[in-house]
């Protein structure tokens, strides 16, 4: 990818150029990142169109499911006009639109144990934005065999999880916080539940400032930590995390060699 900068460019990125955590070296940062983004749903969406507008140089998008109305309280990458549009298409045409210079790439699939090492190998940073367990699961898996960074955002009614995962730079992974996958119908989905839409506007916003960190390399990650935040309450919390020597997928006695286990999880990608 070229790394100079046009003079749209230039004052496309101007704020940014502006900040000295950022400046000109910052900007080609975000130009040559590559960032994988699993669920085009309500927290993909925010942090889609943030991500593109930041000027992150390629963003990948996977999703295998089609834009329906019921998306649209909260997804806000997708429009009336793009229902029964795959969603993947319809979030690169969003990104797109605010950022012609972009290299996007679509991946209209499920995610799969036989796909998502590939997938997420060709990214520097992966994010999760999904409402199920088993592909959460895969995707965290799968970056720590990939060695990738991931960040990941949860969402149910009036609530939001976030954190970033980095066990390849000492610091715990998501089965270190979830050992296993809680049995089916204890947590609801989103669909059941329900959610606040602007509550995966904040944390897809959020998660779009952690990547946005990871790739300059500025402030404190949240590595090591999990922001939990009560919108009802207008109230975040943060807790510490630690490895988890036992941790079948990132311990030192670890289990996990490959993603042979996971199968392909039941139903769509289910981003939020």
């Amino acid at each position: 990818m070229d790394l100079e900068f046009s003079e749209d460019e230039i004052q496309r990125y101007s704020r940014h150029i502006l900040l000295k955590e950022v400046g000109g070296t910052g900007q080609a940062k975000l130009k040559a990142a590559r960032v994988l983004i699993i669920g085009a749903g309500g927290l993909g969406s925010p942090l889609m169109l943030y991500l593109a507008a930041a000027g992150v140089g390629t963003i990948g998008i996977v999703d295998d499911d089609r834009v329906e109305l019921s998306n649209l309280q909260r997804q806000v990458a997708h429009t009336t006009a793009r229902v029964g549009m795959p969603k993947a298409a319809s979030a690169a045409r969003a990104a797109t639109d605010i950022n012609p210079a972009l290299h996007v790439e679509a991946h209209d699939t499920r995610l799969t144990s036989a796909n998502a090492l590939d997938l997420v190998r060709r990214y520097d940073i992966v994010c999760d934005g999904t409402d199920n367990f088993a592909t959460r699961f895969l995707v965290s898996d799968a970056c720590v065999l990939a060695e990738r960074t991931l960040v990941s955002a949860a969402v149910l009614r009036f609530e939001g999880q976030l954190s970033v995962f980095k066990p390849h730079q000492g610091g715990p992974c998501y089965r270190c916080l979830y050992p296993e996958p809680p049995p089916d119908g204890l947590v609801p989905a989103c669909s059941e539940a329900g959610v606040l839409g602007a509550v995966t506007g904040v944390m897809g916003t959020l998660q779009a400032t952690e990547v946005l960190k990871e790739i300059l390399g500025i402030g404190e990650s949240l590595s090591g930590r999990l922001l939990v935040w009560d919108a009802l309450d207008a109230r975040f919390r943060t807790i510490r995390l630690k490895p988890d020597p036992a941790c079948v997928s990132c311990g030192p006695g670890r289990t996990i060699r490959d993603l042979s286990a996971h199968g392909v999880p039941a139903g769509p990608a289910c981003a939020v």
